[in-house]
């Protein structure tokens, strides 16, 4: 690996069996360009552990995140839909890898906040995607954000380091069943300095100061992914849930 590994030193059989089965797999396929990697090793008070906030673009990405941090010495812990975790297979080894299940439409969506705080606080590398899911921008720019790590990054006082990448989508474009390795594909991943909430973290912790440290994480993640692209993000940002109910009433219109 070469990097000093941070945060939970005991993984488990499941977490090294993953390692042991992706990272050739990944180091076979794809190619990588990364930058920023530094602000991963530092050590930030009050303790060791970080979030790390990245924009989705397809089913293909959190296995670039994986590889990514791994090289970095930073083995994640992922918020994941917790349908995953009933997928065969996939549900055992995230349950055996100690990845962290999202119960969002079965009435128990903080469980995931209290174990992500409990990693945190161990001084693991928690990794969450702040728009919740694929983006459905159609120029795949990320849409607004939940405030899911605005919550753990108050609860913790942990840094949020912004990660942005491109190049995933070329293997599995979004919401397609596709899987398109040759010819090899670049995984560009670009990461930042820690999201600036200092400010904020000496308010009460009211739905506007989420709001805001939301806004600041999304901000910085598209301001990294312009760079990677050579693009300028729309400055009108898709909102996930206006697209929603866009969708549902197209639907029912269609009925």
């Amino acid at each position: 690996m070469g990097s000093k590994r941070h945060g939970t030193k005991q993984l488990g059989p499941y977490y090294w069996f993953t390692v042991a089965v992706l990272k050739p797999f990944l180091s076979t396929w794809t190619h990588w360009q990364r930058e920023g990697l530094q602000y991963l090793t530092a050590d930030y008070p009050p303790s060791d552990g970080v979030i790390v906030a990245a924009n989705h673009t397809s089913w293909f990405d959190p296995l670039n995140v994986c590889h990514t941090l791994w090289d970095a010495g930073r083995p994640p812990k992922f918020l994941a839909k917790d349908n995953l975790f009933r997928q065969p297979g996939v549900g055992q080894i995230l349950a055996g890898a100690n990845q962290i299940p999202v119960f969002r439409e079965s009435g128990n969506p903080r469980s995931a906040i209290r174990e992500a705080i409990k990693a945190i606080e161990a001084g693991d590398c928690v990794v969450i995607y702040p728009e919740g899911t694929m983006t459905r921008d159609p120029n795949l720019w990320p849409m607004t954000g939940r405030t899911g790590a605005a919550q753990l990054a108050f609860a913790t006082g942990a840094p949020v380091i912004p990660l942005a990448q491109w190049g995933p989508e070329q293997v599995m474009a979004p919401y397609k069943n596709e899987f398109n390795l040759i010819p090899r594909k670049t995984m560009e991943t670009k990461i930042g300095p820690p999201v600036d909430l200092d400010d904020l973290r000496e308010q009460p912790i009211t739905g506007d100061v989420l709001r805001e440290a939301t806004r600041r994480i999304m901000r910085d993640i598209t301001d990294l992914l312009e760079v990677l692209r050579g693009q300028t993000a729309p400055t009108e940002v898709l909102d996930f849930r206006d697209w929603k109910q866009q969708q549902q009433a197209t639907e029912g219109e269609q009925q």
